[in-house]
């Protein structure tokens, strides 16, 4: 019965990890927010990012999805910060293809924000006594108030730059109240400093409410896109950096996309031939010694176990099948 056990919990885990491998790697790029910009500085008193912080709260709600795996952004910042990527790069199909080449992903989401605000209309106010008997209060007034905001998203093929799909999420909030004189709904934006967007003071804005729901509606669309997105193939190339017999180090690790359970040609160079007239290699003959599969993964390295007739040493090729 133990034995039972043990063996359904293995399965459990190996299914788990395996659909873990299925899923496609994606990075979300910040989305473009220009057409929008002058709405945003009307409402926060100052430009705001909000093209950078909608696609955040995006790159969280994929996350927690559970149908992608998402870039770290830190990480991409820096990779693209090392290639002297602008954000207006970022939204061209063609240079999304190539960021997302760099990265290593199946696909690459863009966007824009095409609606981002809201409308308040103030009925009533002057000396209106709104018939409430000997009380009568002049100035009273209702206040209506709606927060649309609309993101359209792409996903990029990131071997053609062709556009795989175009969703457009929405999300709008109202709110109504009444107010004496002056006062207000007490909802309104404004303030400077930068926003944050994923905050829970924003989120509780009516603004908030809308950008939230907005977000909300496109991942679940994107969601729903998973099945379309091709396979990448991920070639490994690196070095076996030390030998104990039959287990090899390996110079190569999750970085460059190597997995759990990948069988990589364990080769060793031959000699390398020359353009007679440059000097140039323009082949390198190799010998096979035998394959390799990897058991263990971190960032920078991996570990295999050898299976062949010969005996490779440091500095044998290790490459994909």
């Amino acid at each position: 019965m133990l034995r039972t056990f043990r063996v359904l919990l293995i399965l459990a885990f190996l299914s788990s990890t395996a659909f873990a491998q299925d899923k496609k790697r994606v990075a979300v790029l910040d989305f473009d927010y220009g057409t929008v910009r002058s709405a945003v500085q009307a409402y926060f008193g100052t430009d705001q990012d909000v093209g950078k912080g909608i696609s955040l709260l995006l790159e969280e709600k994929l996350v927690q999805d559970g149908k992608y795996r998402v870039v770290d952004r830190n990480t991409m910042d820096k990779i693209l910060k090392e290639q002297n990527f602008s954000n207006s790069d970022r939204v061209d199909a063609g240079t999304a293809a190539k960021i997302g080449q760099i990265l290593g992903v199946n696909c690459i989401i863009v966007g824009s924000i095409t609606q981002f605000g809201r409308d308040d209309k103030h009925i009533g106010g002057g000396a209106a006594a709104y018939g409430l008997g000997k009380f009568g209060l002049g100035g009273l007034h209702k206040n209506d108030s709606k927060a649309v905001v609309n993101v359209t998203a792409k996903m990029v093929d990131v071997n053609t730059g062709e556009i795989l799909a175009v969703v457009t999420g929405s999300g709008e909030s109202k709110r109504s109240g009444f107010g004496v004189g002056g006062g207000g709904g007490g909802w309104s934006g404004g303030g400077g400093g930068a926003i944050d967007m994923g905050s829970s003071n924003f989120a509780n804005t009516i603004l908030g409410e809308a950008v939230n729901a907005a977000v909300a509606n496109t991942g679940q669309q994107l969601d729903d896109k998973a099945s379309i997105l091709p396979t990448v193939k991920v070639e490994v190339s690196g070095l076996v950096a030390d030998v104990t017999g039959n287990t090899l180090i390996l110079n190569v690790g999750s970085k460059s996309g190597v997995k759990v359970g990948d069988q990589l040609t364990i080769s060793r160079k031959v000699k390398d031939v020359k353009d007679p007239t440059t000097g140039a290699v323009i082949k390198t003959i190799t010998s096979q010694l035998g394959t390799a599969t990897v058991t263990e993964v971190d960032e920078g390295s991996a570990t295999a176990t050898f299976n062949g007739s010969g005996a490779p040493k440091v500095g044998d090729v290790a490459k994909s099948e």
